[in-house]
């Protein structure tokens, strides 16, 4: 065995960016992945800018290492072929709204009696019980509903959400995670299960230290920009030229900062000598930090504060992260040939081991760019067969 999930097969029935990214997740680790979309294509992603050759670069970011196949659902025969490909298949991932899949007969008690050991996990705004259950959800909605945006943006603006989906992004790795552990849970048992999963639970778990905050202390945090509710000095600070991250995140690490800053007084000040009482004096504190560091320039100030070990960074726009010495190190980007679009440039998994390499093997399909071959691999079906079902507009 090369990858962990090379014996197991998936098909991907969803769209968008939640369920799609937790289903290449899983091909990254060696699972065959089979994309399935209705014959005119089912995933308005395709449909997002920028282009590449008319391809979209949104959709490359979800969908690596997987292939692609076309089938319609709304036809019996399409629902048939499903039948078929799920009894050689471990996972089924969708994220079609609530009761979708009980209106085509393939709940997950219909599915287990055609593969019992069948795993299902669903993807849904807001799980499939509760007053919400039907309600379709989407990422800024739950950024929304959830908390997030209220503890996001400056202390005088409007609540903000966070600049990419955030939200879809937190519940493909749940998704991955969740289907790896039904896995395992497989292994042992010999028994397949359904997952229930709801981007609103899953923003709502990671509000985290926010969360912590309110259900044992009643505390309701606030919209506070780059600070943070409850460490201090932990911001953005404008230097000559740019602005940095600073974050002091303890004492010893606030002693530190003031030694570089000229004032190690400070860390013996009965009004900044812990966190709890910075806090309590952070306008004053900050306002004296800010007036320090603007007067150097980014690049004397991150190698200062990386000598004295103080974390910082650079706050930087989505090429300078791409393009800086440490992502380069790291090879965080791969390239794959693609068909129409030449080569595809993606982010690389971020998992490293030292007894797995994962690299992509495969480029984001083109719709149905795998139909014929893995119907024929799985089904037996040969051309005269395939173009019957074309032409009925089952696949």
């Amino acid at each position: 065995m090369t990858k962990p999930l090379e014996d197991i097969r998936v098909l991907d029935l969803s769209r968008v960016y939640a369920a799609p990214a937790g289903a290449m997740m899983l091909g990254d680790l060696g699972a065959d992945v089979i994309r399935v979309e209705t014959p005119g294509g089912s995933d308005s992603m395709r449909d997002w800018g920028p282009f590449v050759n008319g391809e979209s670069a949104y959709y490359f970011s979800a969908n690596r290492n997987k292939r692609s196949v076309t089938l319609n659902l709304n036809e019996a025969k399409g629902k048939e072929l499903f039948l078929e490909l799920l009894k050689k298949a471990d996972v089924v991932i969708e994220n079609f709204k609530t009761g979708t899949m009980e209106k085509w007969g393939l709940s997950y008690a219909e599915l287990k009696k055609v593969n019992p050991k069948i795993i299902t996990c669903s993807v849904t705004g807001f799980g499939h019980t509760g007053p919400l259950s039907k309600n379709p959800g989407f990422d800024p909605v739950v950024q929304a509903m959830s908390g997030l945006m209220d503890v996001t943006g400056a202390s005088d603006g409007e609540a903000t959400k966070v600049g990419i989906p955030i939200a879809d992004i937190l519940t493909s790795v749940y998704v991955a995670l969740s289907v790896t552990a039904a896995i395992r849970q497989r292994d042992v048992t010999g028994i397949g299960q359904e997952i229930d999963l709801s981007l609103l639970d899953v923003q709502v778990s990671s509000m985290a230290n926010v969360a912590s905050a309110y259900l044992n202390a009643g505390m309701v945090s606030e919209r506070l920009g780059n600070r943070h509710n409850n460490v201090t000095p932990y911001q953005v600070f404008q230097c000559s030229d740019d602005p940095i991250m600073i974050c002091a995140g303890n004492d010893g690490l606030f002693r530190k900062l003031s030694e570089l800053l000229g004032h190690p007084e400070w860390g013996s000040d009965p009004r900044y000598k812990t966190n709890r009482v910075r806090k309590e004096h952070e306008v004053e504190l900050v306002s004296q930090i800010a007036a320090i560091i603007v007067t150097k320039s980014s690049e004397e100030w991150l190698d200062k504060l990386a000598q004295a070990g103080v974390p910082a960074g650079r706050v930087n726009n989505i090429a300078q992260a791409l393009e800086q010495e440490q992502v380069q190190a790291r090879e965080s980007v791969e390239t794959l040939p693609h068909s129409i679009a030449g080569e595809v440039k993606i982010m690389k998994n971020p998992m490293r081991f030292s007894q797995l390499n994962i690299e992509s093997t495969l480029p984001p399909p083109l719709l149905g760019e795998h139909t014929e071959s893995v119907y024929g691999e799985l089904l037996g079906l040969d051309a005269s067969e395939l173009e019957k079902l074309k032409a009925a507009n089952v696949i």
